[in-house]
Parts: C-alpha cells; sequence; structure tokens
C-alpha cells in the first residue's frame, strides 16, 4: 500500500520532473569577428537559442596583466527564421574599442548563464601596411573541402582578414535555419580569430536574404549588403550583386546601391583619400566575365552586372562603366565554382599594360573569380574556347591569398586543396600610379 501511495505522489509530480529536464539553450556558439571599419575596434557576434541577461566579452591583451581584466558589454536581435517552424535565434554583437596595435587579445563571449570557448585575435588599424587575406566564395558545409586547411592557416596568424565573396552553407535557410547554424559553427574555427568579411550571394536570397542580414554585422547600415572599410593602403568595396536579379524584394536596392557606390567611390578619389590608400578593390558575388560552360549569366549574353538592365524603368545602369571611370584596380568574384584568372579587361577588350609585362601598368580593372572552396554543388566546367581575356582557368578546389604589399604592389596566388596546397597560379600587380589617369 506504501509502495502504491509512493508512486501515486511521484506521479503527480512528473510534470515538474519533465520540465526540469528541459534544456536551456544559453551557451554562445557560432562566435565570428567583423570589421566595424573604425581602427582599433573589432565586433563579436554570436548565437544562443534562449534569451540571456547579459551580452558580454571579457578579453585581454595576450600575455599581459590578468586574464580577461577588460569587458564590453552589447546588444541582443531575436531573429525569427522563416521556415515552418519558426525558430528563434538570439544574435548578440558586442563591439571593442580603444584596442592597441599588439601582437593579439585574447577572449571569450556570453554571459553568467554560459560562456564560449577562448579565442584570440589581433586588431586591425593604420599600422597595417601590408595587409593579408584568404578569399574565396561558395563554401558549404557539406563537401567544404578547404575549410581544414584554411582553419589551420588562420590560426598560424599569417592573415588580416577573410573575404567571403557570397555563398554560404547551401544553403543557410534550409531545415529551418539548422543547415544555417551547421554552417556557422563550422567556420568558427576560423571566424572567431580573423575577421570575416562577407557580402550576399544567389543562395542567401530566401526570404529576402533574411539568414545573411541577420547572421552577420558588416559596417555602415545595409544590413551587410553593401558597404567599405580601409585597411592599410587599400579600399575595399563589398556589393552586391544580387538586387540585379531578385527585384521582387526592392528595385530600389538595385538603385540605392548603385547611388552609394558612386558616392563611395567619388570620396575614394579625393586626392588625399587615393594618396593614403591607392589601392580600391571590391567584392561581389556574380562576376562581370567568366567562361564556365554553365549557361549563367555572363556566358549567355551581358551581364546585368556589367551592362545592366533595360527592361526596368528607369532602365538600370551596371558596374563597368562605374568602375572604370573611377578607376578600379581589382575586381573580386566567386559564384562559379572554378578559379579564373583575367588579363585585364574593359568593354570584352583586353587592356595589358604590356605584352611582356600584362599586369604592370594595366590599361584595365584585373578580374579574379574564385568560387571553388568546396560545396554539394561540386566544382563546374569551363567552356573549351575562352574569349581573349582569359588567362588561366582551374577547376581544382581551392582559394586564393592576397597581400596588398605597398602603394605600387599587390601579390595574389591560387591555392589548390586537390594537390595539397600547391600554389597553382600566381601574379604581381604592379602600379606606379592608380585612378581612372592611369588608364590612359
Amino acid at each position: 500500500m506504501v509502495t502504491l501511495y509512493a508512486a501515486c505522489v511521484l506521479l503527480s509530480f512528473t510534470p515538474l520532473l519533465v520540465l526540469s529536464d528541459l534544456p536551456v539553450f544559453t551557451q554562445p556558439e557560432q562566435v565570428h569577428l567583423s570589421y566595424p571599419g573604425v581602427p582599433g575596434s573589432m565586433v563579436v557576434t554570436w548565437t544562443t537559442f534562449n534569451s540571456t541577461a547579459d551580452s558580454l566579452v571579457e578579453y585581454s591583451v595576450w600575455g599581459r596583466g590578468p586574464l580577461f581584466d577588460k569587458s564590453a558589454k552589447g546588444a541582443v536581435t531575436l531573429f525569427v527564421d522563416s521556415g515552418s517552424e519558426k525558430r528563434k535565434l538570439y544574435i548578440h554583437r558586442v563591439t571593442l574599442t580603444d584596442l592597441k596595435p599588439v601582437s593579439r587579445y585574447e577572449y571569450h563571449c556570453g554571459s553568467a548563464m554560459g560562456w564560449s570557448d577562448m579565442f584570440w585575435f589581433k586588431p586591425l588599424d593604420d599600422t597595417i601596411i601590408h595587409p593579408a587575406f584568404s578569399l574565396y566564395g561558395d563554401l558549404g558545409n557539406e563537401n567544404p573541402q578547404s575549410l581544414a586547411r584554411l582553419q589551420k592557416e588562420t590560426q598560424t596568424g599569417i592573415l588580416d582578414a577573410i573575404l567571403h565573396i557570397g555563398d554560404f552553407a547551401y544553403d543557410m535557410h534550409e531545415d529551418n535555419g539548422r543547415v544555417g547554424d551547421e554552417f556557422m559553427r563550422q567556420i568558427q574555427s576560423i571566424a572567431a580569430y580573423v575577421p570575416y568579411m562577407t557580402c550576399p550571394g544567389n543562395h542567401e536570397a530566401a526570404y529576402n536574404f533574411s539568414n545573411y542580414r541577420n547572421r552577420f554585422s558588416m559596417p555602415g547600415q545595409t544590413e551587410s549588403l553593401w558597404y567599405s572599410w580601409n585597411i592599410g593602403p587599400v579600399h575595399i568595396i563589398s556589393l552586391s550583386t544580387e538586387v540585379y536579379f531578385y527585384l521582387e524584394y526592392g528595385q530600389e536596392l538595385l538603385f540605392r546601391q548603385y547611388e552609394w557606390l558612386k558616392r563611395d567611390l567619388e570620396e575614394a578619389n579625393r586626392p588625399e583619400s587615393r594618396a593614403a590608400r591607392p589601392w580600391i578593390i571590391t567584392m561581389g558575388h556574380r562576376p562581370m566575365y567568366c567562361s564556365d560552360d554553365d549557361k549563367d549569366d555572363c556566358t549567355t549574353f551581358d551581364s546585368f552586372v556589367r551592362r545592366g538592365r533595360n527592361d526596368t524603368k528607369p532602365a538600370a545602369p551596371g558596374l563597368e562603366d562605374l568602375f572604370y571611370l573611377h578607376g578600379v584596380d581589382l575586381e573580386l568574384w566567386a559564384h562559379e565554382h572554378t578559379y579564373e584568372r583575367l588579363w585585364p579587361v574593359y568593354g570584352d577588350k583586353v587592356y595589358n599594360g604590356s605584352t611582356e609585362e600584362p599586369y604592370t601598368n594595366p590599361k584595365a580593372p584585373v578580374h579574379i573569380i574564385t568560387g571553388s572552396a568546396g560545396c554539394k554543388e561540386r566544382t563546374d566546367k569551363f567552356n573549351p574556347n575562352p574569349k581573349a581575356w582569359s588567362a588561366f582557368r582551374s577547376t581544382d578546389y581551392g582559394y586564393t591569398h592576397m597581400q596588398v604589399v605597398n602603394h605600387t604592389h599587390v601579390y595574389l596566388e591560387q591555392v589548390s586543396d586537390d594537390q595539397s596546397g600547391k600554389v597553382i597560379d600566381s601574379l604581381w600587380i604592379v602600379k606606379d600610379k592608380h585612378g581612372y589617369g592611369s588608364w590612359l
């Protein structure tokens, strides 16, 4: 009888016991850095799946004084994924300021309800005179072939930033955003150590790019769609090529970006600006030129990105003339799951500096397509008969290194992951002067 009574009492508390065992998802994950464009500052972004009382970063100068002797507080944004489950993600952002040009800082993020692992980073400021980057697009969480090599070289401390030129996870919105969660967990091993600077690609389009706009924290006030920033002797512009293709999300975005680009390039070309930062480099997902045999925009007709659209009212201007008239030196693209280096090109014609040294004082911008980091769609095939502007092509999985060496020299090389990290292509761009006048 006592046993039966005890069992009844225990059963009466079963709902409470079940509720008390529910997991509380306040542990930080998906930690990544971005540079807000202000020297000596850094943004730390992470995700939890329950709300927390605070969004904190504790940090300290590596090897100097007590661990985590500084702290900064930020804010949290509720992101509700638009999938059928309407999953809730809490996106935390904290901006660190007044960072000194020292070797590195160590940090962790979270709150009293849970802390991340400890990571480290080097601050960005005006003292970086020859910044180094890895750059690529089209990296998924299935078949991310280049990721292990990127993880290793990132943690050796040789990079100042990573440029991801569109197409993440394949795709972040899938499985009610869980594919995006897994991708952000995977890149934490690189993005928590160096600023992970991004632009949107076509695979981010679902629900009006909401996963992209909410998960990343780029400079400016455009929800990471387009922005610019300075590092050392270079001005980097990130843009959305997708405004030319997803007019249902607002045709006005196309014109807003164009006008912003025009103003930004005018500012970057002021004599004092160009003297301090002579290199102007753009990054956007869909290329103006390519020779892949995939019936995509740049292989079937004059690219919308390059030439604009005549089926809008008013007609939408393309970007090639704008970039040429403002002396853009280097244009970085992805989308095609290959690597392709172009000769200096404008208006579908080659304008090499000379026959012997085509990239020394070139007479048009240089284009690089680097979209073979690895994803479930595998690599693409090339058209067997490319146009004259195609200089080098590879279907190997891999990514690109870039170093802005000084005011006159930029070095790029393509790393093949298929060939165990072998450099399969390289070039020096050498310019004695910059701006529109350099083409003449």
